[in-house]
Parts: structure tokens; sequence; C-alpha cells
């Protein structure tokens, strides 16, 4: 039987380095499942990285069978060589899950920072901090690399945003009321 009622992996793509995280959820409880990063050779081609990011994703989403997964987009950055490699990173790990049939959720930098720390212009040190402080992990057990925290975070942002309750989409303005409800009227 499984551990956890929902378990969602967080990604960090890049080319160079692409951050995990996984959350294992039980009630209301999230707590760490794994979180690391995998680093390419830069001596490889860009296409042979895509193609190790696609196995990568593949090998996590079989070791962790997760049920969603929630993925940091490109930030609009100036260099549009950088953009459209960060772009094709994502969309190779995106593949990856699709192909299982797994939900994917995108989270803009500013939207996970913004929910981790208070603050969608956090450092990336400070986003660590608040992880290592909410979901109480021990310091000397963070991998060396930021990616695999903004992965984690990723993740978490992600449980926080789908456990919300659903608001109804109520009337906008007493003359909305007034449409919607004809027949309540005096």
């Amino acid at each position: 039987m499984r551990r956890w009622q929902r378990v969602i992996i967080g990604i960090d793509p890049g080319t160079n380095v692409m951050g995990y995280g996984v959350l294992g959820i039980s009630g209301k409880r999230p707590e760490v499942v794994d979180l690391g990063a995998v680093k390419f050779r830069a001596s490889e081609s860009h296409y042979l990285r895509l193609h190790r990011i696609h196995q990568s994703v593949l090998a996590l989403v079989e070791r962790f069978l997760p049920d969603e997964m929630a993925i940091e987009a490109p930030f609009f950055g100036k260099n549009v060589q950088s953009m459209l490699k960060l772009g094709r990173a994502q969309g190779v790990a995106m593949v990856a899950a699709i192909s299982r049939d797994i939900p994917i959720t995108e989270y803009e930098p500013r939207k996970i920072k913004m929910a981790i720390t208070g603050n969608g212009a956090a450092s990336k040190e400070q986003v660590q901090e608040m992880l290592r402080r909410i979901l109480a992990m021990d310091r000397a057990a963070l991998p060396p690399e930021l990616d695999a925290t903004d992965a984690l975070a990723a993740a978490l942002c992600h449980y926080y945003e789908s456990s919300r309750p659903q608001r109804s989409a109520g009337p906008r303005s007493w003359k909305d009321f007034v449409a919607r409800n004809p027949d309540k009227l005096l």
C-alpha cells in the first residue's frame, strides 16, 4: 500500500542542471520524499542533453509514481538563445510526464517565490531557507544545488494552490445579482 495519498514532483528544468523535488501528501501535511539535481555534461551537444533530461524525468516518474507534476516556467530573460534552450528543456520534461499521463501545472518563478516566502523577488537562498523551515528539513540534508530546492518549491507551491477551496463565481455587483436572480426581487 502506498504511504501517501498524493505525490507531487517538482521540476526546475535546465540544460546544465535540472532540479527535482518530490513531496508526499498525507492528509494536509506535505513531507519531503526526495530532492536532488541531475547534472549534464557541458561537453555534450544540446540535443543529447535534451535526451538525457527526458530519460532523467522518466526515471524519476517511474521511481516515485507522482500523481502530478509542477514545473517552473522559463523566466523572461534578455538572452533569447538561453530562453530557447530552457524552453526546450522544459518541453522535454513535460513530454516525459505526459507520456505517463501525469497532469502538469506550470508556475512562474515569481509565483513560486511568493507562495513560499511571501516575496516574489526572494533570492534562491531565501526560498531554500523557508522550505527548510516549513518542511522541517535538516540543513545538512540539503543538496548544494539550489535547483533542487527550486524544484521542491514548485511542488510545494502546487500543493498550496491545488489545496485551496474553490471560490464560487458569485455575482460581481448588485446589478449582476439582480440579473442572475430575477425571481428573488420583491
